[in-house]
């Protein structure tokens, strides 16, 4: 039980207790002055269904404002739960275009590598033929020119391709 409740009931206990102990004072008549003419009638009776009057309309106010405050709640709630919709969208929408980004990047890593697999072939094959006609001439005692040796001629040398790239070290 809350305090607010328990304060609540003690105070209709002790207004109940009091008004039973002061009935015939209650229910004694006087006489009323209404400003435009006079009233036998029980000053605390009227007192009494005043008070009771009075703590009905708050009751009444209370219950209002608790229902308006709820429906606030539950609006807000409504609210806020839509804002949440919305940002695990776009969170999936994010989320969704790195994963395209990075399958992108991968296809143009492994393009690239597979380019540079290529050129690695393609220079050991130069190198390769290269050093096979240099050692042919060796064998055969002929000088070596670079205009004879067949594949590397039509090749540009690794060091022209890689001119302006840092080192590797």
């Amino acid at each position: 039980m809350s305090l607010r409740l328990l304060v609540v009931i003690l105070a209709l206990g002790v207004m109940g207790a009091f008004t039973a102990v002061n009935w015939s004072t209650f229910v004694a008549p006087s006489t009323l002055d209404l400003f435009v003419t006079q009233v036998q009638a029980p000053l605390g009776m009227i007192m009494l269904g005043v008070l009771v009057a009075v703590s009905l309309a708050f009751v009444a106010y209370m219950s209002f404002w608790q229902g308006n405050v709820l429906m606030e709640m539950r609006r807000m709630h409504k609210e806020v739960e839509r804002q949440r919709s919305l940002a695990e969208q776009e969170e999936q929408s994010r989320l969704r275009e790195v994963r395209e980004d990075i399958a992108r990047l991968h296809g143009r890593i492994v393009q690239a590598q597979d380019g540079l697999s290529q050129e690695i072939r393609e220079n050991g094959d130069s190198l390769a033929a290269s050093l096979a006609v240099m050692d042919q001439r060796l064998v055969d005692g002929r000088a070596v020119d670079d205009d004879t040796i067949p594949y590397a001629a039509a090749h540009t040398p690794v060091r022209a391709r890689t001119a302006g790239l840092p080192p590797l070290v």
